[in-house]
C-alpha cells in the first residue's frame, strides 16, 4: 500500500472512556480535585484498553477496584503534599484530601472494636486522630505502602482510648489479655455447642481456674459504670437509688442539738433558764423578766453574755 493510501494516523478514533472520565467536571478546579482525576484516569485506562471479558470472567469487584483508586490517589497527593510547603493554603487542601480519602480505613479498624458497647461515631473520631498522625509522620520515598503504614497507628490510638478513658475502673492488664481469651472461648464455644457454655466448659477450654473465668468476666463489665436509676435486668425492682434511703432533713438538727447541750452546760443556771424560757418556751424579754422578778434590761444583758460564751467556746466556730 502506498503512502498516499494509508490512513493519516492523527485521525484515528479515540479510545472509547469508561464512566468516571465521562463525568462532567466543573469550571474551576483545585490542586486536589486535579490529582484525583488523573488519579482515576490512570486507574480507569488499563481497564478501557482491556478486551470485555467472557460473561463467567472474573471481573474485579467494585471494592478492590475502589481500593485501588484509593490507593493511587494517595500515591498522587503524597506525591504533591511533598513538594508543597506546611501551612499554605494549598498544602492544607491536599492534606484534607488525604484525610477523607482514607477515612473508610479508619472504619474498616473501628469495626474491630463493635463488642466494646461504645459509640461506632466516637471510635470514628479516636481512629482520625490517629490516620492525621500517620499523614503527617508518612514517608513516601520508603516504599512502603501507606495503609500498611497507618494501620498500627489507627488501631493504637483506638485502643490507648479504650484503655484511658472508657473504662470506669482500672482492670491489671494480666486480667484484661485474659478477659479477651475468654470472650474469644465463649464464641467459640457458643457456635460448637449451640448455648451458652458453663464456666467449668470455659475455664477447661483455656486451662485456667473458673475463678479466674469469673474474674475475667467482672473486669470485662468494668467498661461502664451502671446508673442507679437504671432498673435492674430480668427482674423488673426498682433501681438501686429507689433502694437507697433518703436523707433525713432533721438530720442536721442532731447534730446542731448535741452541740448546744454541751454549750448550755457550760453556763451559770441563771442563764441555762434564760435561754430555755426565750428559745424554747418562746417567751418575750418582758415575760422572763416577769418570771424572775428581774428588769428586762437585765435580761436582755444576760442573754447578750451567753451569747458571747456561746460563741467562745463553740469548737465548730472556732
Amino acid at each position: 500500500m502506498s503512502a498516499s493510501s494509508a490512513p493519516p494516523q492523527e485521525e484515528a478514533p479515540a479510545p472509547a472512556q469508561t464512566p468516571a472520565q465521562t463525568s462532567i467536571q466543573p469550571p474551576a478546579q483545585t490542586a486536589t480535585q486535579t490529582a484525583a482525576q488523573t488519579a482515576a484516569q490512570t486507574a480507569a485506562q488499563p481497564l478501557a484498553q482491556t478486551p470485555a471479558a467472557p460473561a463467567q470472567g472474573a471481573a474485579p469487584a467494585p471494592e478492590k477496584r475502589r481500593g485501588a483508586d484509593t490507593r493511587a490517589l494517595t500515591q498522587v497527593l503524597f506525591g504533591q503534599l511533598k513538594e508543597l510547603k506546611p501551612g499554605t493554603p494549598e498544602h492544607n487542601r491536599v492534606r484534607a484530601a488525604l484525610i477523607e480519602a482514607n477515612l473508610p480505613l479508619v472504619r474498616y479498624a473501628a469495626a474491630r472494636f463493635r463488642s466494646r458497647n461504645e459509640p461506632m461515631e466516637d471510635v470514628v473520631q479516636v481512629g482520625t486522630i490517629g490516620l492525621i498522625n500517620a499523614i503527617d509522620r508518612f514517608d513516601p520515598d520508603r516504599g512502603v505502602q501507606f495503609p500498611t503504614f497507618a494501620m498500627p497507628t489507627v488501631v493504637g490510638e483506638i485502643k490507648r482510648y479504650f484503655r484511658d478513658n472508657v473504662r470506669t475502673v482500672h482492670v491489671p492488664r494480666r486480667l484484661h489479655e485474659l478477659w479477651v481469651q475468654v470472650n474469644s472461648a465463649t464464641e467459640d464455644l457458643t457456635t460448637a455447642f449451640g448455648r451458652s457454655p458453663s464456666t467449668a466448659e470455659i475455664a477447661e477450654r483455656l486451662r485456667i481456674s473458673e475463678e479466674e473465668v469469673l474474674s475475667c468476666i467482672e473486669a470485662g463489665r468494668s467498661y461502664h459504670a451502671t446508673s442507679l436509676e437504671a432498673a435492674q435486668e430480668g427482674d423488673g425492682l426498682p433501681g438501686l437509688l429507689d433502694r437507697i434511703g433518703y436523707e433525713d432533713p432533721a438530720l442536721d438538727g442532731v447534730e446542731h442539738r448535741d452541740l448546744v447541750r454541751h454549750l448550755l452546760v457550760q453556763l451559770p443556771e441563771r442563764e441555762q433558764r434564760i435561754l430555755l424560757l426565750r428559745y424554747y418556751s418562746n417567751l418575750t424579754q418582758s415575760q422572763i423578766s416577769a418570771e424572775l422578778g428581774v428588769s428586762q434590761m437585765h435580761v436582755s444583758r444576760l442573754l447578750a453574755r451567753s451569747f458571747q460564751r456561746l460563741r467562745s467556746a463553740n469548737r465548730i466556730e472556732a
